[in-house]
């Protein structure tokens, strides 16, 4: 029997670069690394060449648990809302982190003001359902103006790695 091939990542962060990649999502990524796992960030593990919807779409569809961290501007993505829809249709743990930002600032998309390029009406329906799903699992909080980053890259990771436990 051939075996099965091992996931390349076991964890996906779905991210709005400008806001978090050197911060949160960056940060999160490298601690995961340190701790023995496989994390997947679009800007660490992407290479020139690389087809950006079909090795997003892979690491989405082989990952065991689902990281989303949601800023100001997450919304505004047509790519993050891609991933969050994605994460949502293939039934992942999905970890929200509202990073300066609460559940209840998190916009419908579709919204003319919020410049998100989104015209197909069933695409909208599709990152609308995907971020109602996400404001119904507790996630995690961080002020960036207030927290201490060491105490919540710890307490993000536990909980990820929690949540990889139980995926397996």
């Amino acid at each position: 029997p051939v075996p099965a091939p091992v996931s390349t990542h076991d964890v996906f962060i779905s991210h709005r670069g400008p806001d978090t990649r050197r911060n949160i999502a960056g940060l999160l990524h490298d601690y995961l690394l340190m701790r023995g796992h496989r994390p997947f960030l679009d800007y660490r593990n992407l290479k020139a060449g690389d087809k950006l919807s079909e090795k997003i779409d892979t690491a989405v569809r082989d990952c065991k648990v689902g990281v989303v961290v949601f800023s100001p501007r997450y919304c505004d993505s047509f790519y993050c809302l891609h991933e969050l829809a994605l994460l949502m249709e293939y039934k992942k743990r999905v970890i929200p982190i509202f990073y300066n930002v609460k559940p209840s600032q998190l916009i419908r998309v579709g919204d003319i003001s919020n410049g998100t390029c989104v015209s197909d009406q069933k695409e909208l329906e599709r990152f609308n359902g995907a971020l109602e799903e996400s404001k119904n699992i507790v996630g995690l909080s961080f002020d960036s103006s207030r927290g201490y980053w060491s105490d919540f890259l710890q307490s993000a990771s536990d909980a990820i790695i929690k949540q990889l436990g139980q995926s397996s």
